[in-house]
């Protein structure tokens, strides 16, 4: 109980400012109307209390209902008074048994919200077949609570669609996060197992608000020392913390932890005393955490050991540690992400070459981890070809939330649409079916640290946020997902929410202007990947430069992957490769992704591909100047000043500043965030303007304004302490 009022205190918007800490579980008091009909549908709760996961939930409700109503809400044994709120399963309410049929039908964690009436009562129950099912249930009557939605009425029966919806955190045991922007570990391995630091309960009360079931505690370029005793106890704390909310514990496994753990000399998955090491370990870590849920894995992947290190296939190493953790129930999430050791002629093309091949020789609990797009993460990539071409072996899509690639924390850039445009690709394997469609999973890769935020800034909250409403059902809408967001983040007024979704849903496409148009990728500065760096060349690998995938010359720009190129649009299927490797036909956002296309190739805009190039660049600025024009707007007091003239398309669709519309405090960050994004978007849009003008030759388009600095000068910049880089 102690924790929980300690929980309770932290995320109370009386005890603490407006910081960004209660993430979208502010509770803050509704509207005064709105609050009393609410009291008056809602009246008195009934509610077990009997399990961990039964006492969570009626803590949260009582959290929410608190601070959204004004008023504590009176728990009773039994339905007494004319309306009220019952929470439980058919096994812990006699009141919810007679809709076991119901609940029945909608799985574990699924859950039912209904407005009924029993023993002539108005009731809302909130059902469901197991105690987490309620907890999600009373999640989602919460989200309803803060966005105002009526409760007339109301029928909600939702099931996950995805089995495995797990954040991914790329932490190591020194504290440093690998690409992330947020502050140091939230894992602080030096005082566990013994401090249970409550901020840890708050993490798992908002990954179960979005019904995420898992989280992968350590670096995928992992530590053998994940995997012994002393860091199991730890990990095994956090196990005990995160259980009453539904989320399971994995470990990134190193795979050559038999031989700097075990005292092996080899980690050969054929080997029998490797099995047994495996074996053991696995029967070590589920003594400590019953319900452990298994191991993630990056083998063969830049400088990662793994099966092929001894003339194995992948399916070997899966395998191996999948028959160590099939008595126990656990999986193995293998990632697809691999580099051969000889740089490929095409390196989109690496992953399916190696696995597709594979299908069906997988063992039933090994689910492969494929990155949403063929090369890593970039701004826009087609969907990863491996979607759709193993029918025979379970797959779960890896996502980052984190942004290395879109500008760090401080771009403003909401990740719900390019969620949304992978799931919703078709991939024709069978016709017709989607990317959504072929999954068993979704992993995140987190942005989640000690900042106060969390994840390093307000808006990089909604990408959490996101991952988990659409790894729960990715057919909801980035757009809708979005409104929820800001309602509870900020406001539920219209006012409020519209032009914040607004700036939401274009941020996406600003930052692909601004940083990779029309196709482009991995024209990031080197290691830390911050900033524009066209130029990058040499080094060890070419497939790590930025010339390698651009292929700019006199005479055009693009990687020809179509037939006549590295024929990776045969990964494809045939429809799906015939749209991408006609000229006439790929959409033009993925243009210079999949050919090799002439300077003035005239694009759907009628000007030529040198005009469109830099025409993008530049409007993907004054996109960001436009979202900082519609933030002044939600100042309390006197509009932000934008540090740039603002077009007159983004003047004429602000308004007059809203009066406290957000708390001063937020609204001061978020601008200054902006002001670094604008300046960051015209340093991308300038130095690459720059290199590729050096390229082709030719004059910028009529009122393009020449970079401010020769290229040289963008070339010589260096930041070596740039945050998020491995090591």
């Amino acid at each position: 109980m102690l924790a929980a009022a300690i929980a309770l205190m932290a995320c109370s918007p009386n005890v603490r400012a407006e910081d960004g800490y209660a993430l979208w579980m502010r509770y803050v008091p509704l509207e005064p109307a709105l609050a009393a009909d609410y009291r008056t549908q809602l009246g008195e709760v009934v509610a077990p209390d009997q399990t961990p996961s039964q006492r969570v939930a009626r803590e949260e409700l009582a959290r929410g209902l608190s601070g959204l109503l004004g008023r504590a809400p009176r728990f009773q044994p039994a339905a007494a008074g004319e309306h009220g709120v019952v929470l439980g399963t058919p096994q812990s309410s006699a009141l919810i048994a007679p809709f076991r049929g119901a609940v029945e039908s909608l799985g574990d964690e699924g859950y039912l919200l209904k407005v009924t009436r029993i023993g002539g009562r108005n009731v809302l129950l909130v059902a469901a077949r197991d105690d987490i099912g309620v907890l999600y249930g009373v999640f989602h009557l919460l989200r309803l609570l803060q966005t105002g939605a009526s409760l007339n009425g109301l029928d909600v029966r939702e099931s996950p669609t995805l089995r495995l919806r797990v954040l991914d955190h790329w932490d190591n045991l020194d504290g440093h996060v690998e690409r992330g922007y947020a502050g140091r570990s939230l894992w602080d391995w030096q005082t566990l197992p013994e401090w249970r630091d409550p901020r840890y309960t708050d993490y798992a009360r908002a990954n179960a608000s979005l019904g995420i079931n898992g989280t992968v505690l350590n670096n995928v370029n992992a530590s053998a020392q994940s995997l012994a005793p002393d860091y199991l106890a730890k990990a095994a704390t956090l196990a005990d913390m995160f259980r009453p909310y539904g989320i399971r514990v994995y470990l990134s496994a190193r795979f050559s932890a038999p031989i700097e753990l075990g005292g092996l000399k080899t980690a050969d998955p054929l080997d029998a005393n490797v099995q047994r090491w495996w074996r053991d370990k696995a029967d070590e870590i589920y003594a400590r955490i019953p319900d452990f849920g298994g191991f993630l894995v990056k083998a063969n992947s830049e400088g990662q050991p793994g099966p092929q290190d001894y003339g194995r296939t992948h399916a070997d190493g899966a395998n191996l540690l999948a028959d160590a953790l099939a008595p126990h129930g656990g999986v193995v999430m293998w990632r697809a992400f691999v580099y051969a050791h000889d740089v490929p002629a095409d390196r989109a093309t690496q992953a399916y070459t190696e696995f597709a091949g594979l299908d069906g020789a997988f063992r039933p609990n090994v689910v492969l981890q494929v990155k949403n797009g063929p090369i890593d993460f970039q701004p826009r990539e087609p969907f990863h070809p491996l979607f759709g071409a193993m029918p025979r072996t379970p797959l779960m899509m890896e996502v980052q939330i984190t942004k290395e690639y879109l500008g760090f924390a401080t771009h403003l850039v909401y990740l719900g649409p390019l969620y949304e445009e992978v799931l919703r690709a078709t991939t024709q394997r069978p016709h017709g079916a989607t990317v959504a469609q072929s999954l068993t999973g979704m992993a995140g890769v987190a942005n989640i640290g000690t900042d106060r935020t969390w994840s390093g800034s307000h808006f990089d909250q909604a990408n959490w946020y996101a991952f988990g409403r659409i790894a729960w059902n990715p057919s909801q809408s980035a757009r809708d997902i979005a409104a929820d967001w800001a309602a509870m983040t900020f406001s539920p007024e219209p006012a409020v929410v519209q032009p914040i979704v607004g700036m939401m849903m274009a941020s996406r496409e600003a930052a692909v202007n601004y940083m990779t148009p029309l196709g482009l990728h991995h024209l990031m500065a080197r290691g830390h990947h911050y900033g524009p760096g066209p130029w990058v060349d040499g080094g060890p690998r070419a497939d790590w430069t930025s010339v390698y995938y651009h292929r700019a010359d006199r005479n055009g720009i693009g990687f020809d992957r179509t037939a006549q190129g590295s024929n990776a649009v045969a990964q494809y299927a045939p429809v799906v490769a015939a749209t991408y490797g006609d000229l006439s036909l790929v959409p033009e956002p993925l243009l210079l992704w999949f050919h090799h296309v002439p300077w003035d190739h005239r694009m759907a805009s009628g000007r030529p591909l040198w005009d469109e190039l830099i025409g993008r660049y530049s409007h993907g600025v004054r996109e960001v100047q436009a979202m900082q024009a519609t933030w002044a707007t939600l100042a309390p007091a006197a509009p932000v000043a934008p540090v740039a003239p603002v077009p007159p398309t983004a003047v004429a669709r602000g308004a007059a500043p809203l009066p406290h519309a957000v708390d001063a405090q937020r609204h001061e960050q978020i601008a200054a965030f902006l002001r670094i994004q604008l300046r960051e978007a015209q340093w991308w849009r300038d130095a690459s303007v720059a290199y590729f003008q050096s390229i082709s030759g030719r004059p910028l388009p009529p009122g393009e304004a020449a970079p401010p600095h020769p290229l040289s000068y963008y070339a010589a910049l260096q930041f070596p302490s740039a945050p998020g880089d491995g090591r």
